[in-house]
């Protein structure tokens, strides 16, 4: 617990510094100069498509009406068994196309290739089932421009977002090499044709404490990290890369549940193993706006995945844990997501069933174990609440003032039922992963966008 606190106190700091440094800034004049094409550079946007057929139509629209000056749009439908290529191919009026593919990484066969008849810059490809990291590799190969976005086939993007998450890349001069946005919850926000018209809450308290979660996760513990170059994880819900050093990595690992992080993890150990001085930021600005489970089953899939995921990619590249070859990622950032994010739950879980077997057989002294439990519930409803404050003072998404209590009365329930419910699912993850179930688990969507 002291080191948990310890970490995320530091943690905190930074990001309060980070922010107020970055919104002392006119917002809108940092970024005219980035929609002239001789300042951008062009983005290739992949978004992965399985069964995403109540989405997939209105994300693509908020696609194209972003705010870049030059940008292809990428669906890679990974053989869907419901009517995704079908509402892809009637509504944007999809040709089909013959064109060469230089196959820079493998994957799996391509049935057939289209090209809107009406928008120049959107292609569709229509290949076997692979898995989203498959999907991801086919766009790769298949994409026209330097840089790449990977985006979620449910998302919905806010205008200026490109403009905003591509401009450390531009500025940087090609040494910052893959650059993530924020990530926020449309469940409860208003969204029409892909553009969101009102944001607020939904009425379900397991969207509200998944709000806090991301909050927490975005705004404290990616801006801390990202200062010191320390980031492992780029979401893959939103996310730009560098083509040339993904492929020169190998691309996406498909046989990972996790294959976001372990791609910015071994694209670290690659620029680390060179000697080279590149950097992988975060923003907090940019937002994309995607769906997040609303029911305790599809959740407990998710976060069972997300374990999983994490284990695979610091298992796989174990080597820079405590290794000071690849400076403050291997002493610093390896050790906190194998200490913090993976053993940490395994500890918490046994905690609860051994405070919970002592109050059964003796030898628990009472008093302590409840200031304990006290302190525990006070640490995570403060960084929470910390979180909520950060949100308001920098990005300010939730305008209602209501919108703000209710987040803060939340996050002061989150250690007596959410985070140990978390817990729970996150050490059947690992059950999973010592049975050698790789199974994905679908998560079905209800659709953000009317």
């Amino acid at each position: 617990m002291v080191i948990v606190i310890s970490f995320y106190s530091i943690i905190l700091v930074i990001s309060i510094l980070q922010l107020r440094k970055e919104y002392q800034l006119d917002r809108d004049q940092a970024y005219d100069d980035y929609m002239d094409e001789i300042y951008s550079k062009p983005v290739s946007i992949i978004v992965p498509a399985y069964n995403e057929e109540v989405g997939i139509v209105q994300s693509v629209r908020s696609l194209l009406s972003i705010n870049y000056p030059s940008f292809e749009i990428i669906v890679v439908n990974d053989g869907s068994t419901d009517r995704t290529l079908q509402k892809m191919i009637e509504h944007y009026d999809m040709k089909e196309i013959k064109k060469v593919i230089r196959k820079q990484v493998e994957t799996k066969p391509i049935n057939t290739i289209y090209q809107s008849s009406i928008l120049s810059n959107l292609f569709l490809i229509h290949k076997e089932n692979g898995g989203k990291a498959d999907a991801l590799n086919v766009g790769l190969n298949f994409s026209h421009y330097p840089y790449f976005c990977s985006l979620d086939g449910d998302s919905v993007l806010e205008p200026d977002a490109f403009l905003k998450v591509m401009k450390p890349i531009i500025d940087s001069n090609e040494e910052v090499i893959a650059s993530g946005g924020s990530v926020r919850i449309a469940n409860g926000c208003k969204i029409q044709n892909g553009h969101v018209i009102k944001i607020g809450l939904s009425e379900s308290p397991l969207v509200v404490m998944q709000i806090i979660e991301y909050l927490r996760a975005f705004l404290m513990g990616r801006i801390g990290l990202s200062r010191h170059n320390l980031l492992l994880i780029i979401s893959g819900a939103f996310g730009v890369f560098s083509k040339y050093w993904v492929i020169e990595a190998g691309g996406y690992k498909t046989d990972t549940v996790g294959e976001d992080m372990e791609l910015v993890v071994r694209v670290h150990r690659m620029v680390k193993e060179r000697g080279l001085k590149k950097k992988i930021v975060y923003v907090p600005d940019p937002v994309c706006w995607t769906e997040v489970p609303e029911s305790i089953s599809i959740l407990r899939r998710q976060r069972r995945r997300w374990h999983r995921g994490l284990f695979e990619s610091l298992w796989t590249h174990r080597k820079l844990t405590f290794n000071p070859r690849y400076g403050m990622i291997g002493l610093i950032s390896f050790p906190y997501f194998w200490i913090v994010e993976f053993f940490g739950p395994i500890i918490e879980f046994f905690g609860y069933i051994f405070m919970i077997l002592c109050l059964f057989f003796g030898g628990i002294y009472i008093e302590f174990a409840i200031l304990l439990f006290l302190l525990s519930c006070l640490y995570g409803s403060v960084f929470s609440m910390a979180a909520v404050l950060l949100e308001e003072w920098s990005l300010t998404k939730y305008p209602r003032v209501f919108d703000i209590i209710k987040l803060f009365f939340y996050s002061l329930t989150e250690t007596i039922w959410y985070r140990p419910m978390t817990v729970f699912f996150r050490c059947e993850g690992v059950l999973q992963m010592l049975k050698g179930d790789q199974s994905w688990g679908e998560m079905k969507r209800k659709g953000v966008s009317e």
